[in-house]
C-alpha cells in the first residue's frame, strides 16, 4: 500500500494549461501514434491521469510551472525556484487518477529520478538523487519518508532526471 500520495495536475491547472501553458504559447493538440509520427511518444507519462499514454490518443506536449501554481494558491514565493518544464496532458479532459490502487506511477525500475524537497515559502531545501528499485513502491516510500522526516519540508517534487521532466507531486501528509 502507497504511504504518499502523487498528484496530478490539478483540474484547474488543467482547463488553462489546455489553452495556453504557463510558458504563455498556445497548446497545438496531437495524435499520438506508434510510429513515431508526428512524435514518438506512446508509454510517455501523462501527469493529467498519471499514466502512459496509449496509441489514438489525443495529447498535448506543455510546460508547466508546478512550484509557481502551488505559490499562487499557498501564498508562498519561490523566487529563482520557479521552474517550468515539459509535461504531456491529455488534450481533453480526461478521468483523474483512481485513489491509492494506482501506487507510484511511472515508476519503472532502474529509473533515475530526482526528489526535491521545497518548505512553506517554496524554497529548495535539499534534495537527492534516487534510482527506482525493483520493489518501487517500497523504494519511493523511503525516499518520502527521509524527505518529510525533516520538519521544513512541505512538498515534494519527484522528476525525470534525463529530461528534468516533472513526474508527480507529493504533499506532507
Amino acid at each position: 500500500m502507497t504511504t504518499y500520495t502523487p498528484l496530478p495536475v490539478p483540474p484547474d491547472a488543467l482547463r488553462e494549461l489546455r489553452t495556453t501553458d504557463d510558458a504563455g504559447r498556445p497548446v497545438r493538440p496531437f495524435t499520438a501514434r506508434a510510429d513515431g509520427v508526428p512524435l514518438d511518444c506512446v508509454g510517455s507519462p501523462l501527469r493529467c491521469c498519471l499514466r502512459g499514454i496509449e496509441p489514438g490518443e489525443r495529447v498535448a506536449l506543455v510546460s508547466y510551472a508546478p512550484l509557481r501554481r502551488w505559490a499562487a494558491a499557498t501564498g508562498a514565493e519561490p523566487g529563482a525556484y520557479d521552474e517550468v518544464g515539459p509535461v504531456f496532458v491529455h488534450a481533453e479532459a480526461c478521468p483523474e487518477p483512481a485513489g491509492e490502487a494506482r501506487g507510484y506511477p511511472f515508476a519503472r525500475p532502474g529509473a533515475l529520478r530526482t526528489v526535491r524537497r521545497y518548505d512553506a515559502a517554496g524554497h529548495i531545501v535539499g534534495g537527492r538523487l534516487f534510482e527506482v528499485p525493483e520493489d518501487a513502491e517500497a523504494g519511493f516510500d523511503r525516499v518520502l519518508g527521509e524527505a518529510f522526516a525533516a520538519p521544513e519540508v512541505a512538498l515534494v517534487h519527484v522528476r525525470a532526471l534525463e529530461y528534468g521532466c516533472f513526474q508527480f507531486e507529493v504533499r506532507r501528509p
